[in-house]
Parts: structure tokens; sequence; C-alpha cells
């Protein structure tokens, strides 16, 4: 510590009587203080850690995938130049609240936090390790950061308004299943910062559209059970999916379910889909967190989050499932066809 060096001077000198040269006392000094670098560069060349802090499984996920990759790309190897801590499932607000926690207590480097309740709950936890985030809800309105070019305090990340897409999604099911005039709408109710905004954008679109809505809450794997019950019951004939990072975990269990009922489906997470949803349209979340690691990368390398200003997706993707129209007994327009981004057939 400098402290210590500098008391070891003082040691030196009286030791010395008070009889040290002037130019030894300066040489010894220069000594010291070249040594003070050596320190401090002993305290930080420790691995550095990041934390992943999320609603979602994480595991083989392909969100902490496309992170890892963007890592690499930029130096940052996974267990060879860096470590990655991920923090357990955390399905709602408290799990994410005690994640955080646990992730501060480590003293990770940098928190990534998936999604604005995963963002919020580790700006509770620390004012200081760098967080950048990805957020369906705007990060100004939720006081992650002070603006988007100037964010401020320790927070950054990426905002894909999701919820402006809601009208696209419900007109893209309109026009494929256009018989269809009552919509499920499936949110995670303890998502508020999310569910709220696309609730009320479902609403709005739909009084335009001339349809029906109801909303359906599910927090976990019973409940997206029970809601499916439900909605089946009103009945419903399409549901669309609510942005959530726990809902987004269970879209396997959510295709079956759709296809039990024979529903069509719509949401704004491509990966739905490829789990044997109909349709999504919105921006790719994966491509999201790779942003997200070039940002990380940079902090590492000395950045400052508030000196990064907050960015937003400008690409959306189509992705349609043709095996999931067939089985439903649904024709996709051509025209549609041509326009989407990644056709599973």
């Amino acid at each position: 510590m400098p402290e210590q060096i500098s008391m070891n001077l003082m040691n030196l000198v009286a030791v010395a009587g008070g009889n040290m040269k002037r130019r030894d006392f300066i040489a010894l000094a220069s000594g010291a203080a070249a040594a003070w670098p050596f320190y401090v560069h002993a305290q930080t060349s420790a691995m550095p850690v990041v934390g992943f802090l999320s609603g979602r499984p994480l595991g083989d996920d392909d969100n902490a995938a496309a992170l890892r990759k963007a890592l690499a790309e930029a130096g940052f190897v996974e267990g060879k130049n860096v470590r990655i801590d991920y923090s357990p499932d955390s399905g709602d607000t408290e799990r994410l609240v005690a994640g955080a926690a646990g992730l501060v207590s480590k003293t990770v480097t940098v928190i990534v936090a998936g999604g604005a309740p995963a963002a919020l709950a580790a700006k509770r936890a620390t004012q200081t390790i760098p967080i950048v985030f990805t957020s369906g809800v705007d990060p100004v309105q939720i006081g992650l950061v002070a603006s988007f070019n100037r964010p401020g305090g320790n927070a950054t990340g990426f905002f894909s308004q999701v919820g402006d897409l809601v009208g696209k999604n419900l007109s893209l099911l309109h026009e494929i299943v256009p018989a269809a005039k009552r919509i499920a709408l499936l949110v995670n109710p303890s998502n508020n910062p999310a569910s709220g905004p696309f609730i009320k954008n479902a609403i709005e679109a739909a009084r335009t559209l001339g349809l029906e809505v109801q909303v359906f809450n599910a927090t976990s794997i019973a409940e997206i059970d029970v809601a499916f019950e439900a909605l089946a019951r009103w009945p419903a004939a399409a549901v669309l999916i609510g942005p959530d990072p726990y809902l987004g975990s269970r879209r396997s269990q959510i295709a079956t379910l759709t296809a039990r009922y024979k529903l069509p489906d719509g949401s704004l997470d491509g990966r739905f889909v490829r789990a044997g949803g109909l349709l999504a349209y919105g921006p790719s979340i994966p491509a999201t967190y790779a942003l997200a690691g070039g940002y990380v990368a940079r902090i590492l390398k000395g950045e400052k989050p508030a000196d990064l200003p907050v960015q937003q997706p400008t690409t959306f993707q189509l992705t349609l499932n043709l095996k999931t129209a067939s089985a439903l007994g649904i024709k996709i327009p051509e025209a549609l066809l041509g326009t989407a981004h990644e056709v599973i057939e």
C-alpha cells in the first residue's frame, strides 16, 4: 500500500540517523514511486469477473453465448482472461434482488443485466460497479440512466423499444388469421415495467384493428398452464406473448400449449418461433447481447459507463414457422413470406 511505502521511507530515514544525503533520499523515493505502479498492477491484474444477472436460466442460453462470443472477439476469453459468474435463474423480483446482491458481494468487475427487472435490481444493489443492461423498457423513464446520450452514473446499455412493436405483431396475427377476433395477452405481472406498456399498446392497437383482447397473467410454470386453460375457456382465437425474460425461458412449454390448444401465437422474440410458435416480429435479442458484450469489453479496457451512450437496435426481424402454420391449417400469404427474415420449414 502507498501508506506502507511512505512509512518504510520514513523508517529508513530514521535508521540513517538523519545523515542520509538528499540525493540518496530522492533515489530511494523514486524507487518507491516506481514500486507503486507494480503494486497497483498486482492488485488489479486478477482475472476480471463479469456478473450475468437475468430472469431466464443461463447455462447454454443463446444470449449468454452471444455475450461470450462478443467478449472473445474483443480479446476476453472466458476461463482464460475473464470469468463470467452466472447468477442462478431469477424468475421473480425477489430472486433478482438477491441475485444482484450476491454479485455485488463477490465484487464482480461488471454486471450484465438482462431485462429491465434485472437492471433495476442491479442498480438498486450498487451505485459503483459498472452495469451494462438490455432493456425493453425506456431506461430514462425507469431511472436507470439520466439520458440516452449521457447516461451518467454506473449504468448504460441497450434499449429495444418493444412496446411500440405490439401493434405490428397484432397486425401480423390479424393478417395471417383474419377470423381471429379475440386475442389473449400472456404477460408476467411481476415485470410491470415491460408488461404495463405492452398491455396499454396492445389495447390501443386492438381497438384500431377491431379486435378484442384480454390479459392472462403467469409468473411460474404452473401458472402458465393455468393461464392457457383460462384463455382457452374464454375462448381466445390467438395469443400474443408479452416481452419478459422469464416467459422467454419457458418458450418450449408455451409452444407445447399453443399446439395443444391449436392457437396461433405471436411474440416479439424469434426464439418462440424456433421453439414451435407461429410468428414473431422484433429485434434479435442475442444480437443485443452481443452489443452488450462489446460494451463490457470497452469497460474492462477502461471506459466508463457514464461515457457510453444508450443505444437502440434499428433492425427488426420477422420470423415465421411454416410447419406450425401447416399444423394449424393456416396459409401464410406469399407477400408476407417474402418479407420474412427467417422462415422455419
